[in-house]
């Protein structure tokens, strides 16, 4: 068995393309023996306040127009978590228990956010994903996110998602992201897609 560490945000649209592509691609290639160790990078942390919905959504309708088509059917901005720190905690908390679950409920997080409009920033939605989940969103502050946050800092995470493994690192290694003015261009990098798959997927 094989871990892949990746530093991402729950509430990242960015990130919840790159897993899924990487999912796929590891079924495709019967690699399910890599797993990933998705560890916290709260973007409230890092910008010093939470995403909203309607900043959110223009990422989405980009996502859409131009690499994920069949992606976020079901988003609702209006139903966007009011913070993503709930989540965190709880995939962290998975994660305590195995890196099997921790990936499973960190994939099924981001389901429920991305696909099916779900807020988990409500406890009765985190209950409903796992059972446990009060226990992990009740840890004590400074919670698990804010030592990822730092651990992240000092190994120089520049954004969600981040992937590291052994000596190197690809950050958001499916797409080329662009801003011009208010637009958002976005393409996928086949090539540096291709570079990262290799190399995380013959990791032994």
């Amino acid at each position: 068995m094989s871990t892949i560490e990746v530093f991402a945000d729950i509430a990242c649209p960015f990130a919840h393309v790159g897993f899924r592509r990487f999912v796929a691609e590891r079924t495709a290639r019967s690699r399910e023996d890599v797993q990933l160790h998705v560890r916290a990078w709260s973007l409230e942390l890092v910008n010093g306040k939470p995403l909203e919905g309607a900043a959110v959504a223009g990422k989405v309708e980009a996502l859409r127009d131009s690499v994920a088509p069949d992606l976020f059917r079901g988003f609702d901005a209006d139903t966007f978590p009011r913070t993503s720190t709930l989540a965190l905690r709880v995939a962290h908390g998975a994660y305590a228990q195995s890196i099997a679950e921790g990936e499973r409920l960190s994939l099924l997080l981001r389901t429920a956010l991305f696909e099916d409009g779900r807020d988990i920033s409500d406890r009765a939605v985190l209950r409903d994903l796992w059972p446990d989940a009060d226990a992990s969103v009740e840890s004590t502050d400074p919670g698990p996110e804010v030592a990822d946050w730092k651990d992240g800092k000092a190994r120089g995470v520049t954004g969600s998602p981040h992937f590291f493994i052994d000596q190197d690192d690809f950050f958001c290694p499916s797409m080329t992201i662009s801003h011009q003015g208010s637009d958002v261009d976005i393409r996928f990098d086949d090539q540096r897609f291709d570079q990262f798959i290799d190399r995380a997927l013959h990791t032994s």
